[in-house]
């Protein structure tokens, strides 16, 4: 009798042994991924401040355009203004209206920023400086960087998402306070084809 009791304690041991084992690889694959979507959310921000600085010295080149529309102008300005003042840290990505905030003031950045270049257009010397060109130049690389950034952060959000929501790893993720993430949406308005006039 002693020695079934004895292996039945050895038994309830080793269970609760390995299932703490599993608990910690779960909790720690999971704070793995998170510090994964962390740094995605890193690559992001730096890509949209590599924006932010680069739109000051697309305004001053610009406003050496005799008589260029202010109000364009202006629109940039406020736009950046309002863009760089929404900051959203690694804890607040759990928020969807903190990061919808931040994708919708970027979104006006972009918008104001196609505006200023569309507007452009219109200014055969301004396109002909050296200096415009290589800041139009660098501002789409860098959108391509930020498609790139976005899409790579959607990527470590999935895969985060996944295991917090996946059995067993969902029961640790409730204990530990790990949740899902937002991941980016489209802007609104982009499931539509922009119109292309060829008239004027």
């Amino acid at each position: 009798m002693r020695s079934k009791g004895t292996l039945g304690l050895l038994i309830v041991l080793l269970l609760v042994a390995f299932g703490g084992c599993a608990g910690c690889s779960t909790y720690n694959s999971l704070v793995a991924e998170e510090e994964i979507v962390n740094e995605a959310w890193g690559n992001v921000e730096s890509t949209y401040q590599r924006r932010a600085e680069l739109i000051p010295n697309l305004v001053s080149t610009v406003k050496g355009a005799a008589n260029f529309e202010q109000e364009t102008l202006s629109a940039v300005t406020n736009a950046r203004a309002r863009a760089t003042s929404i900051n959203v840290s690694a804890e607040d990505l759990s928020d969807p209206a903190k990061l919808r905030a931040f994708q919708e003031a970027q979104a006006e950045l972009g918008s104001s920023l196609g505006r200023l270049l569309l507007v452009a257009e219109n200014y055969p010397e301004l396109r002909a400086t050296e200096a415009f060109r290589d800041l139009q130049t660098q501002l789409e690389g860098t959108e391509n960087r930020i498609n790139v950034a976005r899409t790579r952060y959607n990527e470590a959000v999935r895969t985060y998402n996944t295991k917090v929501r996946s059995f067993p790893a969902a029961i640790f993720a409730g204990l530990f306070g790990h949740s899902a993430r937002p991941s980016f949406q489209a802007d609104p308005g982009a499931e539509q084809a922009p119109t292309v006039d060829f008239s004027s």
